[in-house]
């Protein structure tokens, strides 16, 4: 291998990684240089072909989910400039195979979370809790609300915005 070694996000990271224990140390260390875009941290081998190993995977990641790391950055920006998590990180999303109950007019009511986030209710698949929450109780809710999964919000707030 020559020493000028150029990143090519195309290729195989995992191919990349495997070629990592057959290069010299200058090669190690310009192909840190080109990925961290500074001088490589230590002289130790096996730290810096760990730490390229990841930042591969992580550039490759970026590369073939660009929408998912973007749409990252922008919920990330977004609480940096307000300060406050958006409205739909405000309750906790359930894991697949959580298994929701709510007794409402003395029935018990049961609600699977499905493995693609979506809502198992007397075998129909809903995409929104509040959908099953309108299902049984025949008006609009909150889903996350009727089923326990966030507190009412006390302070209401009047049509024209004002408390």
């Amino acid at each position: 291998m020559s020493s000028n070694i150029i990143f090519e996000p195309s290729s195989s990271a995992v191919a990349q990684i495997a070629q990592l224990s057959d290069m010299t140390m200058d090669e190690i260390k310009s192909l840190w240089r080109q990925l961290y875009r500074k001088e490589p941290p230590t002289h130790i081998r096996s730290f810096l072909e760990k730490r390229l190993a990841f930042r591969l995977q992580e550039v490759e990641f970026r590369r073939a989910h660009q929408n998912f790391a973007d749409k990252n950055d922008r919920r990330i920006n977004a609480i940096v400039n307000t300060g406050k998590k958006p409205l739909r990180d405000r309750y906790p999303k359930p894991i697949p195979g959580t298994v929701l109950s709510r007794i409402y007019q003395e029935k018990e009511h049961k609600v699977t979370v499905t493995h693609d986030e979506q809502f198992e209710f007397e075998g129909r698949i809903y995409k929104s809790l509040s959908v099953v929450a309108r299902e049984i109780t025949g008006t609009r809710w909150s889903g996350p609300l009727f089923f326990g999964l966030r507190k009412e919000n006390h302070e209401k707030k009047t049509k024209r915005g004002k408390k």
